[in-house]
């Protein structure tokens, strides 16, 4: 597998154009919705093409959120319920509020089942329409016992987060052997609940509000993640994890370098990139980069999708610079720290300056790896 494809990577989603956005709160018909859909697809699609880009998703425009391609075709979710999620008082004024990412996922409350393939409803289309390589992302198992396991609710079902997250990863491993036969050229999953591994708050909530052992908890998400990547390994395709701090409507609600599990992180999961979040200091240092094995590539996610300011190509390649001190040049990439639309409303900045941003990694790229 050649880890160094796709120099010029992004995580996947883009903003929703305002016509969209009022088609889906208005219930259009489905087909209706459908069509319309497939009309922005087809423009982001032509984007991508546009600025140079060798990897395509469809901008994860049909999902209502980065997680929902899973809870659309797994029943047992209450959209209505959410986990209660507070952290120090401090931070609460730059994060989101602490429903804000459970409320979109829901409680699970009865046993899971698929109804359908987990990205049945996006797969097809962009096989007749890509003129190049394919992404899909789907959330990791990882994410689901933080924001969707409610004492009271679902240990009546599942025992503890640790039954829940086994009981998500057999239905992911299941889809993904089919999915990774289906001509997708690069599969991610997108895991950023281990970002609570980094934050000391959130180490506190896993133990006393989880009530699991942190340790555990950790092993078991490599675990998780890695029957995913394993059930997904076909000669030609990609694996990639992309990890975050929070990014929805342009908040954040963990901060900490990678060091704590960098080591674990780095050398345990099987896959071929990590696409991280290095977008400001709350990233921490290039440092923890130096646990990475030469056969993997780290895609450095050096621009902002949270803020509209269009970063300078000079400061992006003096921090590609700075990561090369750490990790080869040859093992790294570049793209956005994350998607612009983790759920359809979208982050805090406009479709021009997303685009402007894309072009920026497209045009450094090809500096830094002519």
């Amino acid at each position: 597998m050649n880890t160094s494809r796709f120099r010029a990577d992004h995580v996947g989603s883009f903003l929703r154009p305002a016509e969209l956005l009022n088609a889906r709160r208005s219930n259009l018909a489905p087909e209706k919705l459908h069509a319309l859909e497939d009309q922005h697809i087809l423009r982001v699609i032509e984007k991508q093409r546009e600025l140079g880009f060798d990897v395509y998703t469809d901008g994860e425009l049909r999902r209502s959120n980065f997680m929902s391609d899973f809870t659309d075709a797994v029943e047992g979710f209450d959209l209505g319920d959410a986990v209660p999620r507070h952290w120090d008082e401090a931070t609460k004024t730059e994060s989101a509020p602490a429903t804000a990412v459970s409320s979109i996922t829901g409680i699970v409350n009865s046993r899971l089942k698929q109804i359908q393939p987990l990205t049945g409803k996006e797969l097809p289309f962009l096989k007749d329409h890509v003129p190049g390589a394919i992404k899909m992302t789907l959330p990791s198992a990882t994410q689901f016992p933080a924001i969707s396991f409610k004492y009271g609710v679902t240990d009546a079902i599942y025992k503890d987060p640790f039954a829940l997250l086994d009981e998500i990863t057999s239905i992911m491993v299941a889809d993904l052997r089919v999915l990774a036969t289906s001509g997708v050229s690069y599969l991610q999953i997108d895991a950023p609940r281990y970002s609570y591994f980094l934050d000391p708050k959130w180490c506190r909530w896993i133990e006393t509000e989880l009530r699991v052992d942190t340790e555990s908890m950790l092993a078991a998400s490599l675990r998780a993640d890695n029957a995913c990547f394993t059930a997904a390994r076909q000669a030609g395709i990609t694996l990639a994890i992309h990890l975050c701090r929070g990014n929805n409507r342009s908040h954040w609600y963990a901060e900490g370098g990678y060091d704590a599990i960098a080591e674990r992180l780095f050398h345990e999961l099987d896959v071929d990139r990590f696409l991280l979040e290095y977008d400001d200091a709350r990233s921490g240092s290039f440092a923890p980069l130096r646990f990475v094995p030469k056969e993997k590539t780290v895609v450095l996610g050096l621009i902002s999708t949270k803020r509209p300011e269009l970063e300078r190509k000079e400061d992006v390649l003096r921090r590609i610079n700075e990561a090369a001190k750490v990790l080869p040049l040859d093992q790294l990439a570049l793209s956005p720290q994350c998607g612009f639309a983790s759920t359809m409303e979208g982050n805090e900045l406009s479709e021009d300056d997303q685009w402007s941003k894309l072009r920026v990694v497209v045009e450094t790229a090809r500096e830094v790896w002519r």
